[in-house]
């Protein structure tokens, strides 16, 4: 990953795919969303609070779309704020980790959250509606429900209060929601 660089847009909205070490599955639960609520909370507490427009916890990784404030880039600083106040509740609480190598022990590194992340900064609103359209549908493309309503550790429910959605919307199998164009890093 020496020749990965990331794109910084001030105010720009971004899809991010987090994954946990070594696909772990700890995620998709109710302790680890109280928990990465908590963590979130906290980074709203020290750095001005970016918009969390959609978002889904599954069991070994997650999906989210942030818009970041008028005139700040700094997402790298924030996710790194999240996963440490994540990982040191979840330890605290008796989580598992995975194990970590010496290299990861002389640079502090946990076996909680993969070091690396996925961002894609989203262009245009068609980009943007294809990846907020994707975090919904991903319980059901991982085969972990039938229907975006049955998963909830997702922004879906907020989004059908708001109108965005229909509450059957992701319930056919009929092939209309096509994804192939989204290219996620992660491998997922």
């Amino acid at each position: 990953m020496s020749n990965y660089r990331r794109c910084y847009i001030p105010g720009g909205s971004y899809f991010f795919t987090v994954v946990t070490e070594r696909r772990a599955k700890i995620l998709g639960n109710d302790l680890t969303r109280d928990l990465l609520r908590a963590a979130f909370l906290d980074c709203f507490q020290r750095w001005p609070p970016f918009r969390v427009d959609a978002m889904v916890m599954v069991q070994d990784h997650l999906h989210a779309i942030w818009t970041m404030p008028p005139g700040d880039a700094a997402y790298p600083k924030r996710w790194g704020a999240i996963k440490k106040h994540f990982t040191e509740s979840w330890l605290a609480l008796g989580g598992a980790e995975k194990p970590r190598s010496p290299s990861r022990i002389a640079h502090r590194r946990r076996g909680v959250w993969q070091r690396y992340y996925a961002e894609h900064a989203l262009r245009d609103e068609r980009d943007y509606q294809r990846h907020f359209d994707y975090i919904h549908y991903n319980p059901v493309k991982h085969g972990l429900v039938e229907s975006p309503r049955n998963w909830p550790y997702s922004t879906f429910y907020r989004w059908v209060k708001l109108g965005a959605y229909h509450l059957d919307w992701g319930c056919s199998l009929d092939g209309s929601l096509d994804f192939s164009d989204i290219n996620s890093t992660s491998g997922d």
